[in-house]
């Protein structure tokens, strides 16, 4: 079934997130330099939604990938490799006309001033998607869907499906969405709508710098006061870490959004819902942690704001670590963990993209990662982890502290 329903009935789910978005093939140059003077290229996958999902069913979770694809070698290469992350792709569509996206970047950091990035997906089989050939069974039969703002950019038609996603309806998953501002997708168009689409939301996660950027608004606590709806704010500051604003706001939204009380895993019996859910990002940092505070938000609920600092990352490539974020913040919501576990959850699942080239890796182990979050606040700022930490269960020395 195609297009919006007036409320959506689930079944018992056998799916842990959905997520939906453009997925591209992706060329990384063999050495750094200009686009220019590179001789050649290896492909690769990129998309921030697929690479959410490709990450979460790597540490173990059922993750389906809802996408629109050329009838192309591109679009095979894409199903394929996705599906073999264990990503359920059985509701992918291909277009007979449009072509799959591709794209060349550099070996450089996104934001240096050297980074370049060829995109070739103006047309693309992925900007098509619209309410009207979007399998909404399928986007809607997970506990979580998630999404970003970057299938906001893709088109009017895209627009209007994100619009649609987030539209409160009766039995609706929670809605978990990544600003992700993109400034070169908004050329001529207007950012702020990713401001409204984050309010109908019950988890998002956005940086300081894309805030200040799309919207205008700076600093931890005007992004909260500018997203008062979502049960979960996270706002990620870079090498400063994460502050996370959570708790229920009462109110008409709360009776048939999915919003913070209906989170997946206060739906199951593993433990504390989203509302206690934090997310950051991992980086240059570390330092002392700061707990949990409480504080009185408008109607007498109580807000609990976190602060987590970032890891200490040598990093290889700055590419691909929000999403990988996104997904241990994810992978640890679903299991109920505390609110400080998701956050080091989340910077550990980042910090392991950040020490390959690539956007996607073989996260740690579980129970690696679970030691590493478990250490006291003292032995977490210590760390840093540079190529190959993820082995560190069976090669401790690869875990290094200064």
């Amino acid at each position: 079934m195609s297009g919006p329903a007036g409320g959506t009935a689930r079944a018992a789910t056998t799916t842990d997130v959905v997520c939906l978005g453009e997925s591209m093939v992706t060329f990384l140059p063999s050495q750094p330099g200009r686009l220019a003077d590179v001789p050649s290229f290896g492909r690769g996958i990129g998309g921030a939604e697929s690479n959410v999902a490709c990450a979460l069913a790597a540490a173990g979770h059922r993750a389906a990938w809802v996408g629109r694809v050329g009838a192309d070698g591109f679009g095979d290469h894409l199903v394929e490799t996705i599906g073999g992350y264990g990503v359920d792709t059985s509701a992918v569509r291909r277009d007979p006309v449009r072509p799959t996206g591709i794209y060349f970047r550099t070996a450089t950091d996104r934001g240096a001033g050297a980074h370049e990035v060829a995109y070739y997906r103006a047309g693309s089989a992925a900007s098509a998607m619209s309410p009207a050939n979007v399998p909404y069974e399928e986007v809607f039969a997970g506990r979580v869907l998630h999404l970003s703002g970057i299938t906001a950019a893709l088109s009017a038609d895209c627009l209007e499906l994100v619009r649609e996603l987030t539209a409160p309806r009766p039995g609706r998953p929670l809605v978990s969405f990544d600003v992700n501002h993109r400034p070169h997708l908004w050329r001529g168009g207007d950012a702020t709508v990713l401001l409204e689409l984050a309010r109908r939301c019950d988890l998002v996660f956005v940086g300081e710098d894309e805030a200040e950027e799309a919207w205008g608004i700076v600093g931890a606590e005007a992004i909260r006061a500018a997203l008062p709806e979502p049960g979960v704010v996270v706002v990620k500051r870079g090498s400063a870490g994460a502050t996370v604003f959570s708790g229920r706001r009462p109110g008409p939204r709360s009776s048939n959004a999915g919003g913070a009380e209906n989170t997946p895993a206060s739906r199951s019996t593993e433990g504390a819902g989203a509302e206690n859910a934090p997310a950051s990002r991992s980086g240059e940092g570390g330092g002392a942690e700061s707990g949990p505070a409480s504080r009185s938000r408008e109607g007498g609920e109580a807000e609990v704001v976190t602060q987590v600092p970032a890891l200490r990352v040598d990093v290889v490539a700055a590419v691909g670590a929000g999403d990988a974020f996104a997904a241990g913040f994810l992978s640890a919501t679903l299991r109920g963990l505390p609110v400080r576990d998701r956050v080091r959850h989340g910077h550990l699942m980042a910090a392991a993209v950040l020490t390959v080239p690539g956007d996607l890796t073989e996260p740690p182990a579980r129970d690696h990662a679970d030691r590493l979050v478990a250490l006291d606040d003292e032995a977490w700022g210590r760390l840093r982890l540079g190529p190959g930490w993820t082995a560190a269960d069976r090669a401790p020395e690869e875990v290094r502290t200064p």
